[in-house]
């Protein structure tokens, strides 16, 4: 397991952010009041061994012992594990008659008209489901007594049965948390991890609750043992959660559930703080990398969080970023379906072998695509680091165009292909931008689009067109904008409590007495954490509803009249409210900030140029045509400079595409502002 460090902040000389991709490790660092950025290639088979790498790299460029370095890290671990079913040998303990809760779920169907569709299998198998004769009622009444008995029986059967990781999960524990704790002590003479819910997630709803539980103790054996792996290499070491801010490795390494969407959080922390500096705060976001694509909607400059995220098809009701992930990215494999049809992705080609274009492959994928299409100027990343195989690529997509010429029923070239590739990618983004945007109620005319990750730049405007955005902005360096994120995110801490509360003059009592409760644990954790009192922050929120729904919507505490409040909360998101309903509080959350020393964007000299020409031209495709196409380099743009369009705006993170009819600037923070 991952020891616990003390975190002397007086002795942090450089704060480090790291992103583990699928094809590149992305690090951003401050040295000497200044942001620099890199990446190296991913290491799949150990992905500590790209940080390692990084870490010595910053090491001799700043002359910065490693020591006095503070890693914030954005993993992809526990995801992937997920995705591909590679986590522990898990059990489930759980109430007698409630084993097979992950398997019934809910009523909802993953296919609607769909009578044979089928749900993901359980992480827990029936043989390793077991239950123990218990009872508490929802009020915390102990109706049947654990007895000892019982939990000898499950010890001698958890023993036989060589699980990895054990999930505990009663009926009730939140309201009476006894009986979990009796059973836990027991099972630690197993020496294996041990998940426990009512520590993990104190809320109603088993089923949620029981699968968010039973992903941990999955994930718990593969996350301990790579943290520990790399904490006994970094002294101070905190990981990235799904709600965009950092634990301490060791928290993460108990509670891994809460780490799966670490990466993508942070750049929604780094889109949301590089706009709202030019004044932007409705915005959409678009993280386009080399394996997927994640879109998030964020309104009025505020994070959108969620309780009731679905990943790999199970339900997680930890606090998570509302995101919106498909098999989109860089690396995504196109292929002829058997009905003669192009689809592109979700099978990735990752960062090894990778794209034809890298040397190693004879796929197509995207990033072909744009090379044979001249929209990655040199026909290279990284500012030319990474040299990519023009020929390679053209012989790809040489052979996709043979595969589709089949169906046309006439001869297609390689460049027809690379086009068609690029359409039906977008179409696939598309639908995930309006999935959160327009399927949700919002009408994308009131957004921004904010494009990052390698890839994100050469798709944005064309999917701003398609969804009727009106503006593009590229934040700076922004195919690292999520390790930015990530360096900048507070240290976090997340609290519920289950209080199922009426509305009625002694609510607010009972609920300072819980917040009070829980800011006590809070401050005392953050107090560890090397974070003084004055550098916290406590955010309360309830998730409230009218009595006899299933579902609830969050409210800020202290909003005064709190039935007010949720009435207007409701009249937004469903454009009616029911004034004469009484409202019920379900859970209070708590939101616990450690603030870090925030990263400062400074306002640049506006040095206005109008239609600042571009030092050179090359021949680019834009809509299957040929046009004479402008290569800005991003470091060369002064704040107020105007863009000829059409162009491609080269940098070291990511490479950009601004067709005819837009007109792009620079503003005085150095984002790229495109109308489209």
């Amino acid at each position: 397991m991952v020891k616990k460090k003390s975190n002397d902040l007086q002795t942090v000389k450089s704060r480090v952010g790291v992103d583990t991709g699928g094809t590149f490790t992305d690090f951003v660092f401050v040295a000497d009041g200044k942001l620099r950025v890199f990446k190296l290639a991913s290491t799949p088979h150990d992905p500590a061994a790209a940080i390692i790498a990084g870490l010595k790299r910053i090491e001799v460029e700043t002359g910065t012992e490693r020591s006095a370095l503070e890693v914030v890290h954005g993993t992809t671990v526990g995801t992937n594990a997920l995705l591909q079913r590679r986590g522990a040998r898990t059990a489930l303990v759980t109430t007698a008659g409630f084993e097979d809760v992950l398997v019934i779920g809910r009523q909802a169907r993953p296919e609607l008209y769909n009578l044979n569709a089928e749900k993901p299998p359980p992480l827990v198998p029936d043989g390793l489901r077991f239950g123990v004769n218990e009872r508490v009622a929802a009020n915390g009444e102990v109706i049947e007594t654990l007895d000892e008995e019982n939990i000898a029986a499950l010890l001698a059967k958890l023993r036989k049965a060589r699980v990895e990781s054990v999930a505990i999960c009663l009926l009730f524990s939140f309201a009476y948390p006894e009986h979990e704790r009796r059973i836990a002590a027991a099972l630690t003479s197993l020496k294996i991890p041990l998940s426990i819910s009512h520590q993990i997630l104190p809320e109603y709803r088993e089923y949620e609750r029981t699968s968010t539980v039973a992903i941990n103790a999955y994930l718990q054996p593969l996350m301990g043992a790579y943290l520990s792996r790399l904490d006994a290499r970094v002294r101070r070491l905190r990981v990235m959660q799904s709600s965009g801010g950092s634990i301490s490795a060791a928290r993460a390494a108990s509670e891994p559930v809460r780490t799966i969407l670490s990466g993508p959080a942070g750049g929604i922390v780094g889109a949301t703080r590089a706009t709202a500096v030019s004044g932007f705060e409705n915005i959409v976001t678009f993280d386009m990398g080399g394996t997927s694509t994640d879109v998030a909607l964020c309104g009025n400059g505020g994070l959108s969080l969620t309780n009731e995220a679905l990943v790999a098809g199970m339900p997680v009701a930890v606090p998570m970023m509302d995101i919106h992930t498909v098999g989109a990215g860089g690396g995504s494999i196109a292929r002829v379906d058997e009905g003669g049809s192009l689809r592109v992705g979700p099978e990735s080609a990752g960062a090894d072998p990778g794209p034809a274009c890298y040397g190693k492959s004879d796929l197509p994928t995207v990033t072909d695509a744009h090379v044979v299409l001249g929209h990655l100027p040199d026909a290279a990343l990284l500012s030319g680091e990474f040299k990519l195989d023009q020929g390679r690529a053209r012989t790809a997509l040489d052979r996709l165009a043979g595969k589709m010429s089949v169906a046309a029923q006439r001869r297609l070239t390689g460049m027809e292909a690379a086009q068609g590739i690029i359409d039906v990618v977008n179409v696939n983004m598309e639908r995930a931008l309006r999935h959160v945007s327009v399927e949700r109620g919002h009408d994308p005319r009131g957004f921004a689009l904010v494009p990052f990750g390698g890839a994100g730049g050469l798709h944005a405007v064309e999917l701003a067109r398609g969804l009727r955005i009106p503006r593009v902005i590229l934040p700076a360096h922004p195919g690292a904008l999520s390790a930015i994120g990530i360096v900048a995110a507070n240290v976090v801490q997340e609290q519920s409590r289950t209080v199922m509360l009426e509305v009625n003059s002694g609510t607010a009592r009972t609920l300072e007495r819980v917040f009070r409760e829980m800011q006590r644990t809070a401050r005392a954790t953050l107090k560890r954490e090397g974070f003084p009192e004055t550098f916290q922050r406590h955010e309360q929120r309830l998730a409230m509803r009218y009595k006899g729904q299933s579902f609830e919507l969050e409210v800020e505490n202290g909003a005064g009249d709190l039935a007010a409040a949720f009435h207007q909360a409701h009249l937004q998101r469903y454009d009616y409210a029911q004034e004469d309903n009484s409202v019920e509080i379900v859970s209070a959350r708590l939101r616990s900030l450690g603030l870090v020393t925030e990263l400062k964007i400074e306002r640049a000299r506006s040095a206005r140029r109008e239609n600042l020409p571009p030092p050179e031209t090359a021949m680019s495709y834009f809509a299957g045509k040929p046009q004479r196409t402008g290569i800005y380099q991003r470091e060369n743009l002064p704040p107020g400079a105007t863009l000829r369009a059409p162009c491609i705006v080269a940098e070291y993170s990511a490479t950009t595409l601004i067709p005819a009819g837009t007109r792009a600037r620079v503003d005085q923070f150095g984002n790229l502002i495109i109308d489209v």
